[in-house]
């Protein structure tokens, strides 16, 4: 029961004890413990403001990422605008290069065509004037006093004659 209820003594020489521990923490340990308190309280501080400001700088950042890539998206729209106008602008050159190519051969093949009749005709007649020549000729070579002979001869000549 002596710990329940003490006695003065050990009140006092408790009392004596706690101030003189009391006073040596006062005097070597609180100011140390204070300051470490204190600069810890600080750099919590410090941490919360920094984590902040870091967070602050992810949203900035985030907001210029986005700006970035709406612009990179537009960039690329362009980009594909102009690869499917300059490609619809060759394939358009491409056809009008083509179709001009095929009304040159075309004409070319119209020239040579009339060419080729020009001188099939032109060869024909030649060769009609030159039956007609011939058949002069032996006209000519036979003299014949009656007229009667000279245009059986023709007429049998015309009928030898094939044209080629």
């Amino acid at each position: 029961m002596d710990l329940l209820n003490p006695s003065f003594g050990l009140l006092i020489w408790t009392l004596i004890a706690f101030l003189i521990v009391f006073f040596i923490l006062k005097k070597f340990a609180w100011k140390p413990i204070l300051s470490s308190l204190k600069d810890r309280e600080e750099g919590i501080a410090d941490a919360i403001a920094t984590a902040e400001k870091v967070k602050a700088e992810m949203v900035l950042l985030k907001s210029e990422n986005e700006a970035l890539m709406a612009k990179a998206r537009e960039e690329r729209a362009a980009m594909i605008k102009e690869a499917k106008e300059a490609s619809d602008k060759m394939l358009a050159n491409a056809k009008e290069k083509a179709k001009s190519e095929y009304d040159r051969i075309v004409a070319d093949a119209q020239m040579a065509i009339q060419q080729q009749k020009n001188a099939a005709l032109t060869d024909v007649k030649n060769q009609a004037g030159n039956l007609i020549i011939e058949v002069a000729e032996k006209i000519l070579r036979r003299e014949l006093s009656d007229r009667a002979a000279q245009e059986s001869y023709i007429k049998q000549l015309t009928d030898d004659v094939t044209l080629n």
